[in-house]
């Protein structure tokens, strides 16, 4: 994973550009998530969320729920559990299960010891503030609540991190090209234990790592895509950079057979 520049973590935690583009509908986002249909092993996210809630009944809040994954596996497993999604987005919520809720995580609109569980799922990396987020969600649950929380390490894809750089190179006529956007740089999984720490003593870190091999240039093409609503902030022609970067993995399909991402992202239980 790339290392992101002041511009582009202020442009990652940006709320027009989160709420009005990158996740105005569930588009980008289901780019992103499409990428692991091939990775092995298969992680069913979803259902290690259920099961990190097994002991859990009452309210859960999934801030940031995106497209409702989560929130809709829930609502099929845990029939009995009262699950709230809120986001930042009122296009992304379009399709989940209600109840939902348009609110800025920074500001959580519910009462101190309200909830039994809340979600951060791939989301703490968007708040500008990720420290004052964290003493939000710690706020609203219960002393013997949890915070599942997710994210990526800093050495996740690097494999695309690589492909980026040398395609913007080729466009620019360079070496090597600026760095891709990093979506979890500024809360990787390495550096989420000491942010969540300040607010949970009881941190459990569940890492997930895999390969994704792909023979079809498409999934890593939309992937890198994805991105678009941070296209400004890329140092580079966007739309053409990832046209080269697609003609280099069809290449390397082609010689190699496929396309190999190592991936290495985590779950973190987190408890008072």
């Amino acid at each position: 994973m790339t290392s992101n520049t002041a511009q582009q973590d202020a442009a990652v935690a940006d709320k027009a550009i989160l709420a009005n583009s990158a996740y105005a509908d569930g588009r980008h986002l289901a780019a992103r998530q499409s990428i692991y249909r091939w990775q092995q092993p298969q992680y069913d996210l979803p259902g290690i969320v259920v099961e990190e809630l097994a002991n859990t009944s009452g309210t859960v809040l999934d801030v940031g729920c995106g497209n409702g994954k989560f929130v809709s596996r829930l609502h099929e497993d845990r029939p009995d559990l009262q699950v709230v999604g809120m986001d930042i987005s009122a296009g992304i919520l379009t399709d989940v299960p209600k109840p939902v809720v348009v609110a800025d995580a920074q500001a959580l609109p519910f009462a101190d010891n309200s909830a039994d569980a809340a979600l951060a799922l791939h989301m703490l990396y968007h708040v500008g503030d990720i420290a004052a987020t964290i003493k939000e969600l710690a706020r609203i649950l219960r002393p013997r609540g949890v915070l599942i929380a997710s994210t990526n390490s800093d050495t996740d894809k690097q494999e695309l991190d690589q492909l980026w750089a040398r395609a913007a190179g080729d466009i620019l006529g360079i070496p090597e090209g600026p760095a891709r956007v990093s979506l979890s740089s500024r809360f990787s999984l390495e550096k989420a234990p000491g942010f969540l720490g300040a607010a949970f003593k009881d941190i459990r870190v569940r890492e997930l790592p895999g390969t994704i091999e792909i023979t079809d240039p498409a999934p890593i093409t939309a992937h890198l895509a994805s991105y678009e609503a941070w296209a400004g902030r890329s140092g580079v022609p966007f739309h053409e950079t990832v046209g080269r970067a697609s003609e280099i993995v069809a290449a390397e399909i082609e010689t190699e057979g496929t396309f190999k991402i190592t991936c290495r992202g985590g779950i973190l239980a987190c408890r008072p």
